[in-house]
């Protein structure tokens, strides 16, 4: 069962585009929705899980309508969206049993077995007595997912679910999110590019409401080989290299500044190729200069 989104736009009543005629057909598996904050990727997900609606366009769930038919969507449908509460006074267990009755499970025994399942499977079977007032961020996270989980959805969205981990809860979430992928639609909504390089198999890039690139990670990466080159300087020669140059990113690394450029061939002196990885696929999107059309001129300029 895929999710097939055609030509989706929103505008909010403040005059903000957030998103414009987007579309794509996203398989079963792992799906990274990458794009920095305010790009339009939650109000792709709120559509998505039936929270809005769109203002033209049209989404499908298999053969389900996602615009017209809420309540099917809904029936198979999990969302673990950027910010959500819990009751800080009830355990893990007391308030998953509570939205399994929600979700429709009102067989006690079956409710029971399902919770512990989703519990082991969330790792927080040990800790299930404990109040969630007291969880970590890491444990709430993967708190949500348990309940996102309940009823076997077909489709899984989870929004910006790592942002303000710590990197020990944030391997043990993705390591989770890496095996929920195998026979529904899970959608990674998110700004952090390595939880896309970790876990998607394809992904799509969104910036001002619009897709920029949409392509397995691996291929994208291999379409920038030889495009990329990188320099060691000093912070203040950084704005005349910008000048010069396609500067993508720059960071600081021992003091000195490295930055990455993006050309056909060696920008100048001082630059050495680099092998590329998906964040270069990111900041070259980003700038304009790789994607479906950037793509095309760099390799129009270098044969």
């Amino acid at each position: 069962m895929g999710l097939f989104i055609r030509n989706v736009s929103k505008k909010y009543a403040n005059g903000v585009q957030a998103l414009h005629n987007v579309s794509l057909d996203i398989p079963p598996g792992m799906y990274g929705l990458l794009g920095p904050n305010g790009a339009g990727k939650s109000t792709l997900m709120r559509t998505l899980a039936t929270l809005q609606e769109p203002d033209a366009g049209e989404i499908h769930l298999g053969d389900i309508d996602v615009v017209n038919q809420k309540e099917a969507v809904r029936q198979t449908l999990g969302y673990l969206p950027q910010e959500f509460g819990v009751y800080p006074k009830a355990s893990a267990e007391e308030l998953l049993d509570y939205f399994a009755v929600l979700k429709g499970l009102t067989n006690r025994a079956e409710r029971r077995a399902t919770t512990e399942a989703l519990l082991r499977q969330t790792n927080l079977w040990d800790k299930r007595k404990q109040k969630l007032g007291g969880y970590s961020g890491g444990m709430k996270q993967r708190f949500g997912v348990a309940v996102a989980l309940l009823g076997n959805p077909q489709l899984l969205i989870v929004d910006e679910p790592t942002a303000g981990l710590d990197p020990a809860e944030r391997v043990r979430f993705l390591n989770l999110l890496s095996e929920l992928g195998e026979n529904s639609v899970v959608i990674l909504s998110t700004h952090i590019v390595e939880d896309v390089a970790e876990l998607c198999t394809r992904m799509a890039i969104i910036n001002k409401g619009q897709i920029l690139l949409e392509a397995q990670p691996l291929e994208a990466v291999a379409a920038l080989k030889g495009y990329i080159w990188r320099k060691l300087t000093d912070k203040s020669a950084l704005p005349a290299l910008e000048q010069e140059h396609q500067i993508i990113s720059a960071k600081l690394l021992s003091g000195r500044t490295l930055v990455h450029a993006y050309s056909p061939e060696r920008p100048g002196n001082g630059f050495d190729a680099v092998e590329p990885d998906l964040e270069d696929v990111y900041f070259s999107t980003m700038a304009g200069c790789f994607g479906p059309t950037g793509q095309q001129q760099a390799e129009g300029q270098a044969r």
